[in-house]
C-alpha cells in the first residue's frame, strides 16, 4: 500500500508497524492534500476449497487465532467520525499487483475467519483495465442488511484512486456504490462545463440564477462542485430522475395535476388524472447492471431501518400508490416503467413488506395511466 502511494507521487508521513492491525498510513499527495487510511488488509489468494468453484480466489478476514475469539467473534470496523481517515477493507495480492475492496460499512460488525470470494474474470478485468466494479450476492445476511454488495478491483497504479473512492462512497447503498465506482474517472473534479459563446442566452440565465449569488460561485464552478463531490452527485441523480418523471407525467394526456413532494421518507410526487383523487408516486433508479436475464434491477429499500425494527427498512404496499422505475441506468435515456406496489413480490421474511430486490419485467407498464385506471377502478372512482 505504501509503495503504491509513493508511486502515485505521495509522501508517506506515518506508517504503522506491519505487525499491528489495522494498518494506519498518513500521507501527502503530490498536490499537497493530506490524507490517511485505516486499512483492514488481508492477503488475496487462491485456496482450493471443497464444494467451491475452481475459478475462485478469496481473502480471509482474520487476525490472530480462532481461540482468541472463541467467546466473542463480532468486530466493529472503525470509522473516523471526523472523516480525516478513510477505512478500507481490502484483499491484496502483492505478487500479481491487484487489490479488491469491499464496503467496510456493510461489513461492520464482521466475524473473523470468514472468506470473501471473487472470480478469476474479476481479477483479470481489474488488472487489465486498472479499475473494475461488480456486484456479489451475500449469503446469510441480516434482515436489515443489503443482500448484494459492490466490490471494486484495481491495480497498484490506481490505489490512490481507490482511497479517494472509498472516502466518497462511505455510507452509499450497493447500487449507488456501483454507479459511483463505474463513473469514478468522470466524477473527478477535472472536467469543465463547456463554455457558451459570449452573450449566450442560456449562459446568461445560468449566471443570473439565485444560487450563483447565494453561493458566490459561477454556474461552472457549481457544476464542477457537483461533478467532483461523488456522494452529492448521487443525491442529485435521484432528484434529476424525479424531475424527469414529473416532466414526463405532465405530458401524459389526462394528467391534470403533478407536483414534486419534499417530505423526508415520503413519496416523491403527487398526481391526479382528469381531476380525480390525488395519487402518490415513488421514483426509483434501476441499477447499472441487469440480472442474468437482462432485466433491470431495483434495490427497493430505505437507507436505514428504525431502531429495534429491522423490517421498517422495507416498503409497505400502502406507502404510496404507484412505483416508477427510472431506466436511465441501463438505457441512458430518461424513460420509466410503472407498477402497483400491491402487485410487487412480498418480502420473504417481513410480513406486509415489499421485497427489496425487484426486477422490472413485462408486468411493469410503459403507460402510467394503466396504473391510474386500475387504482381508480378499485376505489370505485369514475373519471
Amino acid at each position: 500500500m505504501t509503495g503504491a502511494l509513493q508511486r502515485a507521487g505521495c509522501k508517506i508521513i506515518h506508517s504503522s508497524q506491519p505487525d499491528r492491525a489495522p494498518f494506519i498510513v498518513a500521507f501527502e499527495t503530490a498536490t499537497g492534500e493530506r490524507m490517511g487510511i485505516i486499512a483492514y488488509a488481508f492477503l488475496a489468494t487462491r485456496t482450493l476449497t471443497k464444494n467451491r468453484p475452481p475459478d475462485e480466489c478469496s481473502f480471509q478476514i482474520k487476525y490472530g487465532s480462532k481461540d482468541t475469539y472463541a467467546e466473542e467473534n463480532s468486530h466493529e470496523l472503525w470509522q473516523d467520525p471526523l472523516g480525516m481517515f478513510t477505512t478500507l477493507l481490502v484483499g491484496i495480492d502483492p505478487e500479481r499487483g491487484y487489490c479488491i475492496s469491499a464496503d467496510p460499512v456493510i461489513h461492520s460488525p464482521t466475524k473473523f475467519f470468514i472468506r470473501l470470494e471473487f472470480k478469476d474474470e474479476h481479477i483479470a478485468l481489474s488488472a487489465d483495465r486498472g479499475w473494475y466494479a461488480w456486484q456479489r450476492v451475500k449469503r446469510a445476511t441480516p434482515l436489515d442488511a443489503p443482500r448484494v454488495e459492490t466490490l471494486v478491483g484495481c491495480n497498484k497504479e490506481h490505489f490512490l484512486d481507490l482511497v479517494r473512492f472509498e472516502r466518497a462512497a462511505r455510507g452509499l447503498d450497493p447500487g449507488n456504490r456501483l454507479i459511483l465506482a463505474e463513473g469514478h474517472v468522470y466524477s473527478l473534479p477535472t472536467s469543465k462545463v463547456p463554455r457558451g459563446t459570449d452573450g449566450s442566452p442560456s449562459l446568461h440565465l445560468a449566471e443570473s440564477h439565485p444560487l450563483v449569488s447565494q453561493f458566490a460561485l459561477s454556474s461552472e464552478e457549481i457544476l464542477d462542485l457537483i461533478a467532483g463531490a461523488r456522494r452529492l452527485k448521487m443525491a442529485v441523480r435521484g432528484w434529476v430522475a424525479e424531475e424527469h418523471l414529473r416532466s414526463t407525467l405532465l405530458k401524459v394526456p389526462g394528467i391534470t395535476h403533478c407536483e414534486r413532494l419534499d417530505e423526508e421518507g415520503g413519496p416523491d410526487l403527487k398526481i391526479s388524472f382528469c381531476d380525480g383523487p390525488l395519487l402518490t408516486v415513488e421514483c426509483k433508479n434501476v441499477a447499472r447492471e441487469s440480472d442474468r436475464h437482462g432485466l433491470p434491477k431495483i434495490d427497493f429499500q430505505r437507507t436505514r431501518a428504525a431502531k429495534g425494527n429491522p423490517c421498517s427498512r422495507y416498503y409497505a404496499p400502502t406507502d404510496f400508490d404507484i412505483v416508477a422505475a427510472c431506466l436511465h441506468g441501463v438505457t441512458s435515456d430518461w424513460s420509466f416503467r410503472y407498477a402497483l406496489p400491491g402487485r410487487l413480490p412480498p418480502h420473504k421474511s417481513c410480513v406486509g413488506r415489499i421485497a427489496s430486490n425487484l426486477r422490472v419485467d413485462k408486468t411493469w407498464a410503459a403507460d402510467p395511466i394503466e396504473m391510474v385506471r386500475l387504482i381508480y377502478a378499485a376505489r370505485g372512482v369514475s373519471v
